[in-house]
């Protein structure tokens, strides 16, 4: 009889194993698992399974309607994930053993985990649970010692019944809010017609609710003018800096909002006549120092969880958060070099001081020219020892900190190599000495007419280096006056010469946009920002997200529209703040509070201790969701109360005042008069106007192509959006979609193009080209002063499959025939989205496209597979034996196919043999035997590599001159029939 463990990935199944063998004896390796005599040890690959809501109650027609709102299942089923359907297969026929008797539970420990689990023993047993006894393995380290020590302590599945109950009622919970939610505010959002896609969730929506209010402050920000007096004294030694301040300021009290002013300080005068006051009395005057020296030190930081590495791999290189973790991950997954990177952990387990012995003894034998001295460093001073700053098994939770392995690695790209340096120089720094800094603050004071101006110099030299040095930076020396830190020496008792004192004009600035480094710390710290005291007890450690979950949130907010990325700034949409108005009109603003994870992780705390039942749980989330979807349905005003834009630009109509309601943009009529009655939707196919946009559309009368259109049917679109006058009907302007189709184009009326600049020569006659409505023509394919009648036909769309073709990239496509990768097309009969270049086809006449070469067919090279082909198994060749006895005769062996003989295949013309030879041969071949002979003869065009020139033996196969590699396996066809 034998045990199965199930851990959550494989490096940590393959530890169990080495951890296990001198108990449990030699594991065999399969493609899936490892066995020996009484265990089998599995894996998964992180969630295998996910909850979806019964066949009965899924909502298929309908779905995005108040009618079938709110969808509460009383229970869920589960789905596998597409990705990993193959894994979750195996493990289940694992689990499905008849010798299989009972489970491990060698997952994560935490509740994300045991969710995996939980939900892989459920799916593993169907309608009749496997009922086979299930014990946890519980591991915050994952040293051989470690791991032995966990099996020989099992916890029992009724003493993990809190933690699973916390698991699923979260990930039930979550679908609840988010499932609901979403469809509660589209359906809203698509009352008047169209599909305007909403989404909200319990983590994505407080995330974005973050980023609008620092945006609201940023408008409402009114700059103010102050001034600072900076004055330059001069000593016996040399000058330095000073800036005056108040020593009388005090903070002020706070304001009707409870916040005190935070432009107040102590360096700032308000108004320009005091400012030139201080400067002119002080100006030329002798000063008095005094001064305090004191030495002061400084630790490296801590060692990095996800989120902090995420954060300063943003500052310093630029990279997002979904970008770190994709490196992150290779290092980890591919190249073995990091410990697991999806932790919110920055200590390491107190067990592994020796590992971390044996990694610092491996960077210092490494070829890491720029690294290795300092790791030699920390071996022979022995840095690396007990230290409850980094060794604090209080401080692990599911994973630990971030550090490298004892693998050294190699074949690194460029960034994946910068983010292990860095994790490297981190992982160094922490056993490091802590730098060391003279610090000291001098007060310079002027007296004059009884009055006392006092000015600071600050200085800050750096006297040892310690952990500093590993980021390149050494001691400085006594004169050496960088950035102004380093201040000249003043006598005791020495009286100073103020040598200059003015007045420096400022402004008040707003506060600084967020970038994906101070989101994830805002997301990370969200719980500080509760004022409920057990609520931010609660979130203490958890913030919204997980490390694993928050880049992903922020590229969601990012894929949905409701934010973009600006250089390094992340900016929210109008898309973003009409969600916000709705949440607040609506009275369901807990969906954008950080206050409801807060609660959430409250409860969910209560009910892993078994303070709280998950039926009462569940129960409270379900009448928080029919609340949220009651109010949405009988909200029945006409529009949502907020702070709304009015336009600069007059009704094209009436001349009148534009105005901003929730979801239309109208006109209010002149002063005392009625409005005219022009309007147009806000948000046309679901995507919302930014108020520039509206202003541009309102007085250019056109505006685009735009992104982000949605269809009836919820595929996205792209197109232009013109405003036109409609003679017949309501006299007065509507809003429509311009997709390009040039309607008018076709009239004969004169076209004149010389107000603008050309976009490039005509690839078919060399004329110009110019953009003309949604298109960009050839001079000579429409009527023109010089000449009436069209003569050329180059006409191609401003955008493509919802792509829209920039200027730019036009103008390099009819310079050099190709445009860069695009990356926007959408597939019109699979909706699927595409990259490809558009290149000018010679033959065809026309733009078309070309895809760019997979490279080895997928993004990372073939993983291998969990084992080594996986030798005959002691069971399997038991089974053999048995059923020899049992069967009087064994069973034929089927035999090998044949080869094929060589006359089978396609015989080629005489033409085509006249190259390849006259065997007949599969059609792959025939290709591979003509680029052969294409290559041998140097036939491919020097000026186009895509094009092939024909010799007198390759003239009779083509046909013509010259083919496109596009054609030759039309070609060849031709060239082929079937051998005798």
């Amino acid at each position: 009889m034998k045990t199965l463990v199930i851990a959550e990935k494989p490096s940590v199944a393959q530890d169990i194993v080495r951890a296990l063998t001198p108990t449990a004896g030699k594991f065999e390796r399969y493609d899936e698992y490892f066995e020996s005599e009484h265990y089998v040890v599995t894996s998964a690959v992180g969630h295998l399974v996910e909850i979806q809501a019964p066949e009965e109650f899924d909502v298929k027609r309908g779905k995005w309607s108040f009618a079938n709102l709110p969808v509460i299942p009383p229970h869920f089923d589960l789905k596998p994930v597409d990705k990993t359907k193959t894994r979750l297969n195996a493990v289940v026929k694992q689990a499905k053993r008849k010798d299989v008797t009972q489970l491990i539970n060698a997952c994560d420990a935490g509740r994300e985990g045991e969710l995996i689990f939980r939900l892989i023993e459920q799916y593993a047993g169907g309608k009749t649970p496997l009922n086979k006894p299930v014990r946890r393995l519980w591991l915050q380290s994952m040293t051989p010692q470690a791991i032995r020590d966990g099996f020989a302590s099992l916890r029992t599945e009724q003493q993990m019944q809190g933690l699973a109950d916390a698991a699923r009622s979260r990930s039930e919970a979550d679908w609840l809010v988010g499932i609901n939610g979403t469809r509660a505010m589209t359906a809203f959002n698509s009352r008047d017609g169209g599909f305007f896609l909403t989404t909200v969730g319990r983590v994505q929506t407080p995330t974005l609710s973050v980023v609008v209010e620092r945006e609201e402050k940023i408008r409402k920000f009114v700059s103010r003018d102050y001034w600072e007096i900076h004055g330059a004294f001069q000593a016996e030694a040399g000058q330095y800096p000073g800036k005056w301040f108040d020593a009388n300021f005090k903070k002020p009290p706070p304001g009707p909002d409870g916040v005190a002013d935070p432009e107040m300080r102590a360096d700032r005068v308000w108004n320009e006549r005091e400012a030139r006051e201080i400067a002119d009395a002080a100006r030329g005057k002798p000063a008095t120092v005094t001064e305090e020296s004191k030495p002061t030190t400084q630790a490296s930081p801590a060692l990095f969880d996800l989120t902090s590495l995420q954060r300063e791999a943003n500052g310093r290189f630029g990279y997002s958060a979904k970008t770190t973790l994709a490196l992150a991950q290779s290092l980890y997954e591919r190249h073995k070099a990091l410990t697991y990177p999806r932790t919110d952990s920055r200590a390491l387990p107190e067990d592994y001081l020796p590992v971390v012995k044996d990694t610092m003894k491996m960077l210092a034998d490494s070829g890491m020219k720029h690294l290795a001295p300092f790791a030699k460093q920390a071996v022979d001073g022995s840095y690396v020892k007990p230290n409850k700053r980094i060794f604090d098994n209080a401080k692990v939770s599911d994973h630990f900190a971030i550090i490298p392995t004892l693998q050294a690695p190699s074949g690194l790209s460029e960034a994946e190599q910068k983010l292990y340096d860095f994790v490297v120089r981190r992982f160094l720094s922490v056993f490091f000495p802590s730098a060391e800094f003279q610090v000291t603050t001098r007060i310079s004071t002027v007296e004059t007419n009884g009055k006392k101006y006092p000015f600071r110099s600050d200085g800050k030299v750096l006297v040892k280096p310690g952990w500093l040095a590993i980021w390149g930076k050494e001691a400085v020396n006594d004169d050496d006056e960088k950035d102004g830190k380093n201040l000249v020496l003043v006598k005791p008792g020495e009286v100073v010469k103020t040598a200059s004192a003015d007045p420096k004009a400022l402004k008040t600035r707003p506060p600084a946009r967020y970038s994906e480094a101070t989101l994830l710390g805002a997301m990370e710290g969200a719980g500080k920002t509760i004022d409920d005291d057990e609520l931010r007890e609660a979130m203490q450690e958890k913030g919204l997200g997980t490390p694993a979950t928050r880049a992903a949130t922020i590229e969601g907010l990012i894929a949905e529209k409701y934010m973009l990325r600006e250089g390094r700034e992340l900016i929210p949409t109008a898309k973003a703040f009409q969600l916000m108005t709705l949440l607040r009109g609506l009275g369901v603003e807990e969906l954008s509070k950080a206050e409801l994870t807060g609660e959430w992780e409250y409860k969910l705390a209560q009910m892993e201790k078994g303070a709280l039942s998950r039926t009462d749980f569940m129960r409270e989330i379900a009448e928080m969701t029919q609340h949220i979807v009651k109010k949405a349905k009988e909200y029945d005003r006409d529009t949502v109360p907020g702070d709304y834009a009015t336009l600069a630009t007059p009704c094209p109509n009436c001349g009148g005042v534009v105005k901003e309601n929730y979801r239309r943009y109208s006109c209010t009529g002149k002063a005392g008069a009625e409005p005219c009655g022009f309007s147009f939707g806000k948000s046309p196919a679901g995507r919302t106007f930014e108020v520039v946009e509206a202003e541009a559309l309102v007085r250019d009368k056109h505006i685009g192509p735009l992104e982000g259109f949605r269809s009836k049917a919820g595929w996205p679109f792209t197109a232009e959006i013109i405003l036109k006058y409609d003679e017949e009907e309501t006299k007065n302007w509507k809003l429509e979609f311009d997709f390009g189709d040039d309607k008018d184009g076709e009239s004969g009326e004169i076209v004149d193009f010389s107000q603008q600049d050309t976009v490039g020569p005509c690839p078919i006659c060399g004329a110009p080209v110019f953009e003309h409505g949604s298109n960009y023509v050839c001079e000579k394919s429409v009527p023109t002063e010089g000449q009436p009648t069209p003569s050329c036909t180059f006409k191609t769309g401003k955008v493509i499959l919802t792509q829209p073709v920039e200027r730019a990239q036009m103008e390099k496509l009819l310079a050099t025939g190709k445009t860069d990768l695009l990356d926007k097309f959408v597939s019109m009969r699979t909706r699927r989205a595409f990259k490809a270049f558009l290149v000018w086809n010679k033959d065809e006449g026309k733009v078309t496209f070309e895809f760019a070469p997979r490279e080895g067919g997928s993004k990372f090279p073939a993983r291998k597979t969990f084992s080594k082909a996986a030798p005959a198994k002691k069971v399997a060749a038991k089974k053999t034996a048995a059923a020899a006895k049992k069967t009087p005769a064994a069973k034929k062996v089927a035999a090998p196919k044949a080869p094929r003989k060589p006359g089978a295949g396609l015989k080629p013309s005489d033409a085509l043999a006249a190259v390849i030879g006259a065997e007949p041969v599969a059609r792959t071949e025939v290709i591979k035997k003509l680029w052969d002979y294409i290559k041998a003869n140097n036939l491919q065009d020097a000026a186009n590599k895509r094009a092939i020139n024909a010799d007198a033996k390759l003239k009779p196969v083509f046909g013509k001159d010259q083919v496109t590699m596009f054609e030759l396996a039309g070609i060849v066809g031709k060239h082929l029939t079937s051998g005798s």
